[in-house]
C-alpha cells in the first residue's frame, strides 16, 4: 500500500545543471516536504551541485540539514526575539527583518538582512536602513535579501525595484557586495548586473530548481481492492448509492499524503473561474474529481478520501485495474508525503 514518486534521476539532474548554468550565483532552497522529495535529499543533491550555500526555511530545518550538507545554512524564516529555536551551528546564517531583531542577536551572529518590497510582507524599510550601522556592531552581515513578487499586473519593473533598493543600502553606508534575491528570470539579473557592478546578486531558487522539468517526476498509487459495484448498490461509510455499474477502486494514498487537500489559488480569467464554480457545484451534490487516472481516464472519488487510502468510482465501460497495478495521479508535489520515492 504505497502512494509512490518515481524519479527519472538522469533527466531530473540534467535540469538542476540547466537552471544552475542560468543562474550562476544560484542558492538552492530545500524546505518544507522538501518539495515531495524530502529535505534530505534534497541537501545531497545541492552538495552535488557543488553549491556553497542551502537555503531552508525555519530554524528546525536548518537544525536537522546541518547534519546532512557541509556547507552553510541560510534560515529563510525572519529571527523573532523570544523564538522556540533549537542551537544552532555557526554555519547557520539567519535572516532578520526588523531593527529590533537585529538589536536582540548576540554579538558575532551571521545575519542577511531583508528588506520590505511591494511584497510588504516583512522586512526593513529603506527609510530605516540609515539607522542601521548604529546597531550592526558585532553582528557579521553576510548580505541584504529582496524577495519580490511573482506578478506585477501593474507592469512595474523588477529591476528597478531592486536596484532601488541596492542604491539605498549603499547610501546608507552598508555593503552592497552580497544580494540575495528571488523571482528574477535571468535576463532581470543580466540588467540588474548592469545596474549595480559592484553587487553579486545570488537567486534563491526551489520550485524551478526541483520540479521544473516536470516529465522527470511521476507520482502514482498502489491499487489494494476492486470490487463490483451495480447501480444503486450502496457503499461507503454513508452507504451512498451507485450512480451506475462499475467497480469500486481502493488505491493508496489518503488525506495523511495530502491527497484531496488543497491550499487557495489565485484564479486569474473567466474560464478558470467558471471551472471553479463547476468543482464547487458538483461538489456540493458529493461529486468529486480525484487525481487519479486509469487508462487515461480521470476518476471520481467514490466518497471523500480516507486517511491512508482513496475510494474510486469507476464506471463499467472501462476495464477495471488488478490488485497491485498502479495508477498515475497529478498532485502537487508541496503538499503531498510520498511514501517512497524510487530513483529510475
Amino acid at each position: 500500500m504505497t502512494l509512490s514518486l518515481y524519479l527519472d534521476t538522469d533527466r531530473w539532474r540534467t535540469h538542476q545543471q540547466s537552471v544552475q548554468a542560468e543562474f550562476a550565483n544560484l542558492v538552492p532552497v530545500a524546505k518544507g516536504n522538501g518539495y515531495g522529495l524530502e529535505n534530505r535529499r534534497l541537501a545531497a543533491e545541492a552538495a552535488r551541485l557543488g553549491t556553497k550555500l542551502l537555503a531552508v526555511g525555519t530554524p528546525h530545518e536548518a537544525a536537522e540539514a546541518a547534519c546532512w550538507y557541509g556547507g552553510e545554512l541560510l534560515v529563510l524564516t525572519p529571527y523573532r526575539i523570544g523564538e522556540d529555536a533549537p542551537p544552532l551551528p555557526r554555519e547557520v546564517i539567519r535572516t532578520v527583518a526588523n531593527i529590533e531583531a537585529l538589536s536582540a542577536l548576540p554579538n558575532g551572529s551571521r545575519v542577511v538582512i531583508e528588506c520590505a518590497t511591494s511584497m510588504k510582507r516583512h522586512g526593513i524599510a529603506l527609510t530605516e536602513l540609515p539607522v542601521l550601522p548604529g546597531v550592526l556592531n558585532g553582528l557579521q552581515v553576510k548580505g541584504f535579501a529582496l524577495h519580490l513578487p511573482l506578478d506585477r499586473p501593474d507592469n512595474s519593473d523588477p529591476v528597478e525595484e531592486a536596484a532601488h533598493t541596492v542604491d539605498a543600502i549603499a547610501a546608507a553606508r552598508l555593503p552592497i557586495g552580497e544580494i540575495f534575491v528571488s523571482h528574477l528570470s535571468p535576463a532581470d539579473l543580466a540588467r540588474l548586473a548592469d545596474r549595480c557592478p559592484d553587487t553579486v546578486f545570488h537567486s534563491r531558487i526551489g520550485t524551478r530548481l526541483w520540479l521544473g522539468d516536470v516529465g522527470a517526476l511521476g507520482a502514482r498509487a498502489t491499487v489494494l481492492d476492486v470490487t463490483p459495484l451495480a447501480k444503486g448498490e450502496r457503499y461507503g461509510y454513508r452507504q451512498h448509492k451507485a450512480p451506475s455499474d462499475g467497480h469500486l477502486l481502493v488505491v493508496s494514498g489518503g488525506t495523511a499524503h495530502g491527497i484531496g487537500l488543497e491550499a487557495p489559488k489565485y484564479v486569474h480569467g473567466l474560464l478558470p473561474r467558471a471551472k471553479g464554480i463547476a468543482r464547487a457545484g458538483l461538489a456540493t451534490v458529493n461529486r468529486s474529481l480525484s487525481p487519479y487516472s486509469w487508462q487515461d481516464r480521470q476518476l471520481w472519488f467514490a466518497e471523500p478520501p480516507h486517511m491512508q487510502v482513496s475510494v474510486l468510482f469507476l464506471p463499467r465501460d472501462t476495464k477495471p485495474p488488478a490488485i497491485g497495478d498502479e495508477l498515475p495521479l497529478h498532485v502537487r508535489h508541496t503538499t503531498t508525503r510520498f511514501d517512497r520515492v524510487v530513483d529510475r
